[in-house]
């Protein structure tokens, strides 16, 4: 069911802007839409971004709520940066990131749950209690100097009844 909510929901945006966009906070919607471009563009950042993005949006709607947008879990921005990371891994091959080839190195350090959890902290988050902090936070000073934490999602959350009445 949830691989059809996904494909569902790459059908529905295929009329959206084709561009990446950064992102630090939250936009307002019920569903997210991808753009035409995540469907026909094989390049292995995007891709990779629009896996993050497809599995962030599907933990949200998992979650529910009045507005999915507008809700974040530690769970699920966890669960997300690993699909990131393990699609850059199988893409990289094909391209070049700065981003996602330090955060290749991250996780394969062993400091993913640490990273999302220093990089992306929100106050109402529920975070597991063998977090290794202390010793992150020493792995990167020297490992991670300069490096600053991206969220780049490949697509927006809207209303569908929105998109219908546009239609």
């Amino acid at each position: 069911m949830t691989l059809f909510r996904l494909i569902a929901l790459c059908v529905l945006g295929a009329g959206c802007s084709g561009e990446i966009y950064l992102r630090d906070g939250v936009t307002d919607g019920d569903t997210f839409y991808l753009p035409a471009r995540a469907l026909t563009d094989d390049d292995p950042v995007l891709q990779s971004w629009v896996s993050y993005s497809l599995t962030l949006s599907a933990c949200k709607l998992a979650i529910g709520g009045d507005n999915p947008a507008r809700v974040s879990s530690y769970d699920c921005e966890l669960t997300a940066r690993r699909h990131l990371v393990e699609t850059w891994e199988e893409q990289r091959a094909r391209g070049h990131d700065e981003y996602l080839d330090s955060l290749l190195r991250i996780r394969d350090a062993g400091w993913l749950p640490e990273y999302v959890a220093t990089g992306f902290f929100r106050k109402h988050w529920t975070l597991p209690g063998d977090l290794n902090l202390a010793g992150y936070r020493e792995f990167s000073v020297k490992q991670l100097v300069g490096h600053r934490p991206v969220t780049r999602l490949v697509g927006s959350w809207n209303y569908a009844r929105n998109v219908r009445l546009a239609r």
